[in-house]
C-alpha cells in the first residue's frame, strides 16, 4: 500500500510482525485468561486509554518486562495477534490477552530474562525482539546538545537510523515534535497501523524515540502525531534522509554504503578561496537537463559534457525533496533527502563523486528561505506551529503560498545549519547558493502597511534571520573546508560577503542581480537606440568592489516570458546570435565570476521547460542551422579554457587594482574598452562594439609597458558563426594618446563582437 494512504484503510487487515507479510482479519476479543499464568497488574482505564490512542508519552514504563513483588511482569501491545508468547531460555510461557491487542503476564522469575516473544496470528507465527526491552538509543550529549539549538550533525541523532543497539540490529527512530501528546511509527513493517508502536518521550527535549529490532534499510515509515487537541496527523520525517518516489509521500529508512574516490578534490578544494579562483559555472536542473537519465546516468554523461565546455562548477538546482516537480525544486519538503525521482541518496553520492574526479566542483541550491503547506511535511508539524512562526504575519510567505521558517527558534536554526553542514559533509558537495535571502532579511517583504510586524527597535530587518544567515557561513565554512557561501540576494544589503566577525553575513559569494538586469536591458535594445542606456553596462563597477560577485544569467532569466537570452537581442537571426556571443565575452572578461543556465551555452532560442528540458536538436546535423548553435557552444568552450589561463581575469577580482576603464563614454559608438590586471600586474584588454558596424583604425589607449599585443579571443570568428573579422597581426602601441594613455593601438573592431588582446 502507498505511504500516500491513510493508515486507517487497513484497519481490516492484520500485520504480521516486523518484515513479515501474513496478514488476518482485526477481531477485538474479550479478556480470556490464558493457562498456567496471571495477568500482570492492570492498568489504570485512563494510562490504558492514552496507551491504545497515542496519547502516552512513556510506553516503555508500562510495555516490555519489569521485576514486581512477586515475579516478573510482561506486558505487549500487539493488535491482530491470537496470542503472545515469551520465550526465553527454559522459559516457554503465553501471555494473558487483555483484550485490544493487549497481551500480559506475572511470571514467577527473580529478574527479566534475555526473552523474545512468540506472536501468533492467523495462520503465522513469527518471533521477534520486544521493542520496549531497549535503553533509548540515544544518548545524553545529542539530548543536551539538540537543547541547546547547537547540534551541527543533528542528521545523526533525529531521523530514522539504521543501528545495532544493545546487540540487535534494527533501526532506531526519532523525532522532535515537543507539542504533540503522543507520537507512533507506523509503516510498511506494520502494514500502516501505528498502535503498535508508540515511542517514549525523552524528557524536556521534545524528542521522541524507539529502537523497532528487524526494521532496516528500505522500510516506509511516517510518524502519527497526537495533536495537542486529540487529534491525528500521519506526518514524514523531517529528518527523513531518502523519501519515496513523488506523488508517494513516505519517508524511506537509509544508510550510505557508498565509497569516495574523490579524495585528492577534497584535499586541495580549500587550497584558494573562491573569490580569487577561476569560478565559472553551468547551472542546470538534474531532472530536464536531459530528462529521464538517473543520478548515474547523468554521471556518465554530464561530467564529460561540462569539462569539456570548461566550466569549472556545476550548479544543482535544488536536489532535496520536493512533492510538486513544477516547482523546481523550490517548495522543499525533505531537506535533508536528496530527491528520489533519479535515484537513492548514494547514486546522487555517484554523480558528485564523477564530476570531482573530473575536476569539476558541484554546488546546490539550497531554500531555507520556506516551505510548503502540505499536511503531511512541516506546516504545524506537531498540531502547532513549530517549524513557522506563530504569528502568522510572520510566517506566511506571501508571494508563493508557502510559510517561512522561525529563525528565532534555536531548534529551527538548528534544523537548518546542520542541513548545510549535512550537504557538505555527506555529499561533498562544493558549494551552497542560498536561495531568496531577501525574503529572509526583510520583514516587509512583499508585504503592504499593516501585513508586517516591525522588529523590536521599529526597523523592517529581521534580526532573527540576519543571526541565522551569520551561524550558517560560520558554521558551514568551519566544518566544511573549501566549501563556498553563495547568496541570491536582490537589495543593496550591507556586507553579505563580509566576514561575521566584522557584522557581515559571512557569505563568501553574491549574486550580482543588478548587473544582470542592467546589461540584459542593454543588450535587449536596437543599436541605434544603445546609445541612451550606455551607462546601464558600466554602472556595475561602481559598485562592483562593495561584495564578492557572481554574474548570473540563470533559470529565471530565461522563464515566464522574458525569452531565452539569444531571444532576448534584436535584430535579425544572425545579429542576435552575435550580440549574444559579444555579451557573453563582455561578462566572462568583467571583475565577477559567471554563471550560465543550460541551453544558453548553444544559444537557445525557446524559453527553458522542466518538462522537457534543453533543445539538444538543435545541435544535430540533420538541423540546418545546427552549426549555428555549435558555434556558440564552441565560443563558451574557448571563454572557459581562455578564461581559466588568464589570471588576470580572476585573481583579484575584488580588488580595484584588478581592473581599469580604458573606453567608458562612447555612447555612440557602443564600444567599452577595458583592462584587467593579474597579481603578478600582466593584463588583458577587452574591448567589445554593441554596433552593427565594423569600426576600422579604433584607437584604444593601452600601457606603456607592453610592446607588442596579440588578439587572444574574438567572438566574431568564423569558427563561431561570426563574420570573421579580425586582428591578424601583433600590435604595436603607437606613440599616440588616446583616453588619457600616452600610447594606444589602432584596431579593427568587428561587429557585434568582443575581442580580448593579450601581450
Amino acid at each position: 500500500m502507498s505511504a500516500a494512504q491513510s493508515s486507517t484503510a487497513v484497519t481490516d487487515e492484520a500485520p504480521a510482525a516486523e518484515g513479515r507479510t501474513k496478514r488476518t482479519p482485526r477481531a477485538r476479543r474479550a479478556a480470556a485468561p490464558s493457562r498456567g499464568v496471571r495477568p500482570a497488574p492492570a492498568l489504570h482505564p485512563e494510562e490504558r486509554a492514552r496507551l491504545l490512542e497515542g496519547r502516552h508519552h512513556d510506553p516503555h514504563g508500562v510495555l516490555g518486562a519489569r521485576t514486581l513483588r512477586g515475579g516478573v511482569a510482561f506486558r505487549v501491545l500487539r493488535p491482530y495477534a491470537k496470542a503472545v508468547t515469551v520465550v526465553a531460555k527454559g522459559l516457554r510461557t503465553e501471555l494473558h490477552d487483555d483484550g485490544d491487542g493487549l497481551f500480559s503476564g506475572l511470571l514467577p522469575l527473580a529478574e527479566v530474562p534475555d526473552y523474545r516473544l512468540l506472536v501468533t496470528y492467523d495462520g503465522d507465527e513469527v518471533e521477534v525482539h520486544d521493542p520496549y526491552r531497549f535503553l533509548p538509543a540515544l544518548g545524553e550529549l545529542d539530548l543536551h546538545l539538540i537543547g541547546e539549538g547547537r547540534h551541527e550533525e543533528l542528521w545523526t541523532a533525529l531521523g530514522a537510523r539504521p543501528m545495532e543497539h544493545q546487540g540487535v540490529a534494527g533501526t532506531r527512530f526519532t523525532v522532535w515534535a515537543p507539542n504533540a501528546q503522543g507520537v507512533r511509527v507506523t509503516g510498511d513493517f506494520s502494514y500502516w497501523d501505528a498502535v503498535a508502536q508508540p515511542m517514549r518521550s525523552l524528557g524536556a527535549s521534545g524528542v521522541w524515540e524507539l529502537f523497532l529490532p528487524g526494521v532496516g534499510e528500505g522500510a516506509l515509515y511516517k510518524y502519527d502525531i497526537t495533536r495537542p487537541d486529540g487529534s491525528h496527523t500521519l506526518r514524514a520525517d523531517p529528518m527523513a534522509q531518502a523519501a519515496e518516489v513523488p506523488p508517494a509521500t513516505a519517508s524511506v529508512v537509509t544508510a550510505s554504503h557508498h565509497v569516495w574516490g574523490d579524495g585528492a578534490w577534497m584535499a586541495a578544494r580549500a587550497a584558494r578561496p573562491a573569490h580569487l579562483a577561476p569560478f565559472s559555472v553551468y547551472e542546470l536542473h538534474l531532472g530536464s537537463w536531459r530528462p529521464g537519465l538517473s543520478y548515474r546516468q547523468l554521471a556518465e554523461q554530464l561530467p564529460s559534457y561540462v569539462k569539456e565546455l570548461g566550466f569549472t562548477h556545476v550548479e544543482f538546482m535544488p536536489v532535496a525533496e520536493h512533492p510538486f516537480g513544477g516547482s523546481w525544486g523550490y517548495q522543499v519538503t525533505g531537506f535533508y533527502a536528496p530527491t528520489s525521482r533519479m535515484g537513492t541518496p548514494d547514486d546522487f553520492r555517484f554523480l558528485v563523486d564523477s564530476l570531482h574526479q573530473a575536476g569539476i566542483g558541484v554546488i546546490v541550491d539550497w531554500v531555507p528561505a520556506h516551505f510548503p503547506r502540505d499536511e503531511w511535511a512541516l506546516a504545524e508539524f506537531d498540531g502547532r506551529p513549530l517549524y513557522e512562526h506563530e504569528d502568522p504575519r510572520r510566517s506566511a510567505h506571501p508571494d508563493w503560498g508557502t510559510l517561512e521558517f522561525d529563525y528565532g527558534r534555536k531548534e529551527v536554526r538548528n534544523f537548518l545549519v546542520a542541513n548545510a553542514v549535512y550537504w557538505g559533509q555527506e555529499f561533498h558537495v562544493d558549494g551552497i547558493r542560498v536561495d531568496a535571502v531577501a525574503s529572509m532579511l526583510y520583514l516587509d517583504y512583499s508585504r503592504n502597511e499593516g501585513e508586517w510586524v516591525p522588529n523590536e527597535h521599529g526597523g523592517r530587518d529581521n534580526p532573527d534571520a540576519v543571526r541565522f544567515l551569520q551561524e550558517m557561513n560560520a558554521t558551514v565554512y568551519r566544518r566544511c573546508p573549501g566549501v563556498v557561501t553563495i547568496a541570491e540576494e536582490s537589495t543593496a544589503w550591507d556586507g553579505v560577503t563580509r566576514p561575521t566577525d566584522a557584522g557581515g553575513l559571512g557569505f563568501g559569494l553574491k549574486w550580482n542581480m543588478g548587473w544582470m538586469h542592467d546589461t540584459l536591458r542593454y543588450v535587449s535594445k536596437d543599436p541605434v537606440h544603445r546609445k541612451y542606456h550606455h551607462h546601464d553596462m558600466t554602472f556595475g563597477m561602481v559598485y562592483a568592489y562593495s561584495e564578492n560577485y557572481v554574474l548570473p544569467i540563470s533559470h529565471d532569466e530565461v522563464v515566464h516570458g522574458k525569452r531565452a537570452l539569444v531571444s532576448k537581442m534584436p535584430g535579425d537571426w544572425w545579429q542576435q546570435r552575435a550580440t549574444h556571443r559579444a555579451y557573453l565575452g563582455f561578462m566572462w572578461a568583467h571583475p565577477g565570476k559567471q554563471l550560465l543556465f543550460m541551453g544558453q551555452e548553444f544559444a537557445q532560442g525557446a524559453e527553458w521547460s522542466e518538462s522537457h528540458g534543453p533543445d539538444w536538436w538543435l545541435l544535430d546535423d540533420s538541423y540546418s542551422a545546427a552549426g549555428d548553435h555549435r558555434g556558440v557552444r564552441e565560443l563558451v568552450r574557448d571563454l572557459n579554457h581562455a578564461y581559466r589561463a588568464a589570471p588576470a581575469l580572476w585573481e583579484r577580482d575584488t580588488v580595484p587594482e584588478g581592473f581599469a576603464w580604458v573606453e567608458a563614454d562612447a555612447a555612440e559608438d557602443n564600444v567599452y574598452a577595458f583592462l584587467r590586471y593579474a597579481a603578478d600586474g600582466s593584463p588583458l584588454l577587452s574591448v567589445s562594439n554593441f554596433s552593427p558596424v565594423v569600426r576600422h583604425q579604433y584607437r584604444i589607449g593601452v600601457p606603456e609597458d607592453v610592446p607588442l599585443w596579440r588578439e587572444v579571443l574574438n567572438t566574431d570568428d568564423e569558427r563561431y558563426g561570426g563574420s570573421g573579422v579580425r586582428n591578424a597581426r601583433q600590435l604595436r602601441p603607437q606613440r599616440r594618446p588616446a583616453q588619457g594613455r600616452p600610447v594606444s593601438l589602432r584596431l579593427t573592431l568587428p561587429p557585434l563582437s568582443t575581442v580580448w588582446f593579450r601581450p
